[in-house]
């Protein structure tokens, strides 16, 4: 089952052929990957991470930006600043795509695998364990409460050791270490 309509599919679909096209590494991230490890819910963008080195951001913007429309009114300014593009679609669906550049990202892509998506044609997406990290680094009520959906459905699939390391590093990074006790706290019950 799932609650994203044929249109999202489409769009994602479209953007993977497009990135593939122009040789990026990426994978799908956020709530569209949310049907595959945890539980059905609404979401009506599509999110995904971009491998991308430092330095590199203008000259994959400008690109990018050629194929699709920005949703903010200075893109190449923001993606300088915070490695992200607002972006939508000819059918009118908000894309965030995150341009990843830290090892944790690009190991991330490295693990994504294909996914059969309803309809017909597949895309890839981030694993569970990844999942996992980056909804407990955003650390967002919604997050937590895919995190509980994936821990039900997706339990055996999980690999802890990965999701403490990686999600420990990115923790302190953020100076939140509260989020892995929080996480860890959730998995015992």
């Amino acid at each position: 089952m799932t609650t994203i309509s044929p249109s999202l599919w489409n769009s994602a679909l479209e953007l993977q052929g497009f990135l593939d096209r122009e040789g990026f590494k990426f994978c799908f991230i956020g709530g569209i990957v949310v049907q595959r490890w945890g539980e059905p819910r609404m979401t009506d963008d599509v999110d995904l991470t971009v491998y991308l080195p430092f330095g590199e951001e203008t000259k994959a913007a400008k690109g990018i930006l050629a194929r699709y429309q920005s949703r903010h009114p200075d893109p190449l300014q923001f993606v300088l600043q915070a490695r992200i593009l607002l972006l939508q679609d000819i059918a009118g669906t908000n894309i965030d795509l995150s341009l990843g550049g830290m090892p944790f990202e690009e190991s991330m892509i490295d693990r994504a695998t294909d996914w059969v998506i309803p309809g017909g044609g597949s895309i890839r997406t981030c694993g569970p364990s990844d999942l996992v990290i980056l909804k407990a680094f955003a650390n967002r009520p919604r997050d937590w409460e895919d995190i509980r959906c994936i821990l039900l459905r997706s339990e055996s699939k999980l690999d802890w050791s990965l999701i403490e390391t990686e999600l420990t590093q990115l923790a302190n990074l953020k100076e939140e270490p509260e989020i892995v006790e929080q996480l860890l706290a959730l998995r015992k019950r």
